[in-house]
């Protein structure tokens, strides 16, 4: 296992895993690289400790098949509850099915076992970096919002976007590169009015393409068939 350079404060991690050895090695290697890990082994703990305690993390590896509540309903729980977490989920289970119910309860990312843990890195590396508030910038590419004035610009250009527009821009900026489904999207831009419906969700992400993609002949919200949305991760 090759090793970089560590960072510093690449963010918190709770990791919630009943494998002991793989959620130790998982927790070690994590370290290494500058993240601050806490690590638990069954659902009824993980949900105490993200809605019921102070404890605030950058991302959660969430396994599916936890002891006590599953991965599912413990997504599903904290989606209802207003938390909104970056998850990913981790399982043996592979089938598109079985990913497509993952991303439905509102996991973020899904991840098969076996996986490298550079390729989880990663898919955590982009949840921390574009969720980090600190600037008050959300940005991929050339493409920023300010999430206090709610300004936003592709490269130079300014461009007037409506608050529903520039609050699922801010959506896709925090979970760039990572496939979002309709619901998800839904839920979370719509909280405060409860359940919308996913035409409703198409329709205003095809207004936001033509203000931020079309003009500048980009594509970077890209449609994942089945599934849902995704912002193009940016080349650093």
């Amino acid at each position: 296992m090759s090793r970089s350079k560590p960072d510093i404060s690449q963010g918190s991690v709770l990791i919630a895993e009943d494998d002991e050895a793989f959620a130790s090695a998982t927790r070690r290697y994590l370290r290494f690289l500058g993240y601050r890990v806490v690590l638990l082994g069954d659902g009824e703990e993980t949900l105490r400790c993200l809605l019921e305690t102070d404890h605030r993390f950058d991302a959660l590896v969430l396994d599916l098949l936890l002891p006590g509540i599953d991965g599912r309903e413990i997504c599903r729980r904290l989606r209802a509850a207003g938390c909104w977490v970056p998850v990913v989920m981790t399982t043996a289970l592979g089938e598109l099915e079985d990913r497509l119910e993952g991303f439905g309860c509102g996991a973020d990312d899904y991840l098969v076992k076996p996986f490298s843990l550079e390729e989880l890195t990663l898919r955590l590396r982009a949840i921390v970096r574009r969720g980090n508030l600190q600037s008050g910038v959300l940005q991929a590419g050339d493409l920023r919002l300010d999430i206090v004035t709610r300004q936003c610009w592709r490269g130079e250009a300014e461009l007037n976007l409506t608050h529903r527009e520039s609050q699922i821009l801010e959506f896709f900026l925090k979970r760039e590169g990572l496939v979002v489904t309709r619901s998800t999207i839904g839920k979370a831009v719509w909280s405060e009015e409860g359940e919308v419906s996913e035409n409703l969700v198409d329709q205003y992400i095809a207004h936001l393409r033509k203000k931020i993609d079309r003009p500048f002949g980009r594509c970077d919200i890209e449609t994942v068939r089945r599934v849902g949305y995704r912002l193009r991760a940016s080349v650093s």
